[in-house]
């Protein structure tokens, strides 16, 4: 019999970590080796040990899952990494992809759907659900055919969703570890590059995309 699977779950609720640990104890050939609570914490226990994937939440304290992906992916770049988010695949997973993720799953996902997920990214395959390949495929088009929130980078993509959400320059600056003054970089330069006015803009683009819950 070959070896279990050796998973690292990075999530900041304690109750996500328990009902997935909850999940996967169910297959003989997972073990769930170790839990980290943010994107630091994480990073810290894949240096100290060897994982065959990592299953990360998009939003942690500290250190966002996106952040902490590409500092995995830069230390550790055979590691697969599944990230698993409570925001719609429209809005993180083709990022998430770019940054070196070997899969995306929402937290609505079926459990025999995450399963399915580990065992594909740990043989060294990517797990994509079709809705997200349909995704990918709208992706690959002409450049000029992409709505304008996919040409934004990777933080001024985040000041565009916190913002649509009705969140303050202030609370985003403290969600992402960043001074008032850089988000405010952030929401300027998003805002010429959409060629919109002002925060009521954005929050009706944001709504009419999908992109707020």
């Amino acid at each position: 019999m070959n070896a279990p699977i050796r998973i690292l779950i990075a999530d900041d609720h304690a109750i996500v970590r328990h009902g997935l640990r909850q999940i996967l104890s169910d297959s003989e050939d997972f073990v769930v080796a170790g839990e980290a609570k943010n994107g630091l914490q994480a990073l810290q226990m894949a240096r100290q040990d060897a994982w065959d994937v990592v299953l990360m939440d998009v939003s942690m304290p500290d250190k966002n899952g996106i952040d902490t992906l590409k500092q995995l992916k830069k230390e550790f770049p055979k590691l697969p990494v599944l990230m698993l988010s409570m925001h719609p695949e429209e809005q993180y997973a083709i990022r998430a992809l770019k940054a070196g993720a070997s899969g995306y799953l929402t937290k609505q996902s079926a459990p025999e759907q995450l399963v399915t997920a580990i065992r594909q990214v740990a043989s060294g395959k990517k797990y994509v659900s079709p809705s997200l390949a349909e995704e990918l495929a709208n992706a690959i088009t002409d450049d000029s055919e992409r709505p304008p929130h996919e040409k934004l980078s990777d933080r001024e993509y985040q000041t565009l969703v916190m913002i649509a959400s009705g969140k303050t320059l202030t609370l985003i600056a403290e969600e992402l570890k960043l001074s008032v003054k850089t988000v405010s970089v952030y929401r300027a330069r998003l805002l010429e590059k959409m060629k919109l006015k002002n925060n009521a803009e954005l929050t009706h683009y944001g709504l009419k995309h999908g992109l707020v819950e």
